[in-house]
């Protein structure tokens, strides 16, 4: 089929929900492609997922290009869309746009994605006028975990009505979706039917437009207990843990490898 693309993701809005999970390097990349899903998002989530920092601030512009690079080469079907790394957008519209661009013409994404609303308008204005596919991201932002304070809910009482009004201006800035972190389901409600543009929940509700989740989590491959908002559809770190386990002591026994999984002397 070919590949999704921005158009087309807005022509979804009230007329099917959108799928989108997150992939960091090629094997999982193509099952997640070729599983049909909409977008596949290489999230800043890949400093903790996959090199074992403890929040997202820690990943790099060229880390973010060198996953998106290995994202790209192999998924056809999906629009891919690459996370904007802390501090690569934030300090002003001319580095926006440049590390933006590079996300395209480096790493071959279709689109980017920036966390947050009224400070970072300029540099969506000015990444939408170069060219430049982008999503939007509020409620939970978490580029913005220290500012926070944890990974909280965000939104209830007075507070939604600030991510109202934002939720408005990214869409007038040229935004093509919003994704909708962590704020209580109403809002989320409230939102999407407000814009003209799709919403992306996660942790947001039934009532967005499309949903997201980690690919690590909907596996079961995250460690510790995940946000309240993660369903597992697999327990691949027990299939992994047993697998492991299986081969070292096959090894130690001298059971592999056997004959079936050796070479002919002739």
């Amino acid at each position: 089929m070919p590949r999704m693309t921005v158009p087309e993701v807005i022509k979804t809005k009230g007329q099917r929900k959108l799928t989108m999970l997150t992939a960091y390097e090629s094997a999982m990349a193509r099952f997640v492609d070729q599983g049909g899903i909409d977008m596949i998002l290489v999230g800043d989530s890949l400093a903790m997922v996959v090199l074992g920092h403890e929040d997202t601030l820690s990943v790099t512009m060229d880390e973010m290009l060198h996953h998106t690079r290995a994202v790209t080469r192999v998924a056809g079907n999906s629009l891919i869309v690459a996370d904007l790394p802390f501090m690569s957008y934030q300090v002003s519209v001319e580095e926006a746009v440049i590390n933006a661009g590079r996300m395209l013409k480096e790493g071959r994404a279709g689109a980017v994605k920036v966390e947050g609303g009224d400070s970072i308008l300029p540099q969506i204005q000015g990444m939408v006028k170069a060219g430049i596919p982008v999503m939007g991201h509020l409620g939970l932002t978490p580029q913005s975990i220290a500012h926070f304070g944890g990974f909280k809910v965000q939104g209830r009482g007075e507070a939604g009505e600030k991510i109202v009004q934002e939720a408005r201006k990214l869409e007038e800035a040229g935004c093509f979706s919003l994704v909708l972190e962590a704020v209580p389901p109403g809002l989320a409600s409230r939102i999407t039917s407000s814009l003209n543009i799709p919403t992306i929940g996660i942790g947001a509700g039934l009532e967005c437009d499309g949903q997201v989740l980690v690919i690590n989590d909907l596996l079961g491959m995250s460690t510790g207990p995940g946000p309240r908002f993660v369903k597992k559809y697999a327990d691949l770190a027990g299939v992994i843990s047993e697998a492991v386990e299986r081969y070292r002591r096959e090894v130690q026994n001298g059971e592999f490898p056997d004959e079936s999984h050796c070479y002919k002397d002739s």
